[in-house]
């Protein structure tokens, strides 16, 4: 719940349709899963989380995202989504649907990577692990750096500025991740903050392609340049001076 009562001012509450659809997807599939439990349809959403033994053994690569929408409890999936709508809907404004959604997975499945391979490490070959918590904390890290002054409710009740609030988050994930079989994969959550990170540092989403393309003709321009000025210092020093 965002404390900023001027900012919000300018906007609905009204989530924008990759956050409507990601909290729409979450629920439906919560449901579902709920209404399941105990039933075939039920067990075959293990094949859904994500596994180590799966991932590397066997290449089961899309559970790195679908993993994703798996949550064990509803207190699980409230606070998931309660965060996706607070961080998500400012994030997907600014940046775009198309731009916003390559983030929130990427995020998902940079978390969903490190923790496969953390519990590859330790020999935890058949642990499974669901939720939404590394795409976002990769929301959070987002947030907290595009708006670092911005108000928020900490634990709901306490204002605070969202940079102290990515800091006290990520040095919860640091510590946590630091730990073994704590039931909560702190190392998914470092992970999404770290994938945030570098995608933001790297700007994927603002390279111009048309400057790029510009770049490398004017490369190749210059380059053939200095080739034609190597050719006539080999084979032109007799013809006199030349005129540009």
């Amino acid at each position: 719940m965002l404390y900023d009562r001027q900012y919000y001012s300018k906007y609905s509450y009204s989530p924008p349709s990759g956050v409507k659809w990601l909290l729409i997807s979450n629920i439906a599939v919560f449901v579902i899963y709920y209404l399941a439990a105990g039933t075939g349809l039920g067990k075959s959403f293990v094949l859904l989380a994500l596994a180590p033994v799966m991932v590397l053994q066997y290449f089961a690569v899309w559970q790195l995202i679908t993993y994703m929408f798996l949550h064990g409890s509803v207190d699980h999936i409230l606070l998931n989504m309660l965060a996706l709508w607070m961080f998500g809907m400012d994030l997907e404004r600014d940046w775009g649907t198309r731009r916003f959604l390559k983030y929130y997975f990427l995020c998902g499945a940079g978390a969903g990577l490190c923790d496969v391979l953390l519990n590859a490490a330790l020999g935890n070959w058949n642990t499974r692990t669901i939720g939404a918590s590394g795409a976002v904390y990769g929301l959070l890290l987002a947030f907290g750096i595009l708006y670092p002054n911005r108000l928020v409710l900490f634990m709901l009740f306490v204002p605070l500025r969202a940079k102290y609030l990515v800091m006290i988050y990520g040095g919860i994930a640091f510590l946590g991740a630091m730990k073994i079989n704590t039931g909560v994969s702190h190392v998914a959550h470092l992970g999404g903050m770290i994938f945030g990170y570098a995608f933001l540092r790297m700007r994927f989403w603002r390279i111009d392609l048309g400057k790029v393309r510009r770049e490398y003709e004017a490369f190749k321009l210059r380059r053939a340049k200095k080739r034609f000025q190597v050719y006539l210092r080999k084979h032109g020093s007799d013809r006199g001076p030349w005129v540009n």
